[in-house]
């Protein structure tokens, strides 16, 4: 009978290929460089194959590296699959569940529903990264992230998506803006010039959003200034320096609150985007994140504004 790697070795091989460095894959095993060395060393003479290439400055899986750590990487899933099974007894969400949120989404709807999340599930254990959608992408098809609450539309065909509500684009403008004076309830983003729109900066999905609400991706705009976060741009609208597009959550949890802007909603019918939690179809447990999508959709019409 052949000797059968073990699920250490298998998770110093994954390590090693997705980190391309010994000492950071050390790190991320929490072994030493020498253990984790040899135990890559007892791998490969027990699968009588070199699965990387070791050189001075940099380490590089073989091509059979690779391969074997692809098929490394769903043994180890099989293997949390077993200790999560054993620990949880089959309840939902009586796990730990390492959750992606992206900075438009985050600050704005956790903070008003991860209270009534630990009420209800008080076995779930809820790790939260906050980062761009693609890199969130990257990490959940990866193994690094269980699933991610990120903005709609956006590719993710290879995923399982729940939507859970639509999140309206409101103009954000100074008070005085002919916008914001005009008679009216809403504002048709036709009247917008393109020339006075304030963005958020390139890989923020919000920014395309706000570009598609507009059909302006081909439309000369204000680039000169460009913001880090939604905080920025509000400071910038406040400031004199254009107008910005604001999801309805922000507004709703008080983002323009004691600032010197105004904000009107857009007519019916212009794009919106809608948030959704997305994960691996592959991923063992999926009641899990079912039971988590459902709670965040039964949330989401009590973080709505009421329009007049």
């Amino acid at each position: 009978m052949s000797l059968l790697p073990s699920i250490r070795q298998l998770q110093y091989l994954v390590a090693v290929v997705d980190l391309r460095h010994f000492g950071k894959a050390a790190e991320r095993c929490f072994v030493t460089q020498s253990t984790l060395s040899a135990g890559l060393k007892d791998l490969e003479q027990a699968l009588q194959a070199t699965l990387v290439e070791r050189t001075q400055r940099k380490v590089l899986p073989t091509p059979l590296g690779e391969a074997i750590a692809r098929q490394a990487r769903e043994v180890l899933a099989g293997a949390e699959a077993i200790v999560d099974t054993a620990r949880s007894g089959g309840a939902p969400l009586h796990t730990a569940l390492r959750l992606g949120v992206i900075p438009t989404i985050g600050p704005f709807i956790l903070p008003r529903v991860l209270k009534g999340l630990r009420k209800a599930y008080p076995d779930l254990k809820l790790f939260l990264r906050e980062e761009q959608t693609a890199a969130l992408l990257e990490r959940l098809r990866a193994g690094e992230l269980e699933a991610a609450l990120i903005a709609l539309p956006y590719d993710v065909s290879d995923c399982e998506v729940i939507e859970l509500g639509s999140d309206p684009l409101w103009l954000v403008a100074p008070p005085n803006h002919p916008l914001i004076l005009k008679d009216c309830d809403s504002v048709a983003v036709s009247d917008l010039s393109p020339r006075e729109l304030l963005l958020l900066e390139d890989g923020h999905c919000l920014r395309e959003h706000a570009l598609a609400a507009c059909h302006m991706h081909q439309a000369r705009r204000n680039e000169g200034y460009q913001a880090t976060s939604l905080y920025s741009l509000i400071e910038m609208v406040a400031n004199g320096l254009g107008v910005t597009f604001i999801p309805e959550i922000a507004l709703s949890a008080g983002l323009v609150r004691d600032t010197d802007v105004a904000v009107k909603p857009l007519t019916d019918g212009s794009p919106i985007r809608r948030l959704g939690l997305v994960w691996r179809r592959s991923y063992h447990r999926p009641d899990d994140l079912a039971a988590l999508g459902a709670y965040l959709k039964g949330r989401m019409a009590g973080l709505r504004i009421k329009r007049r």
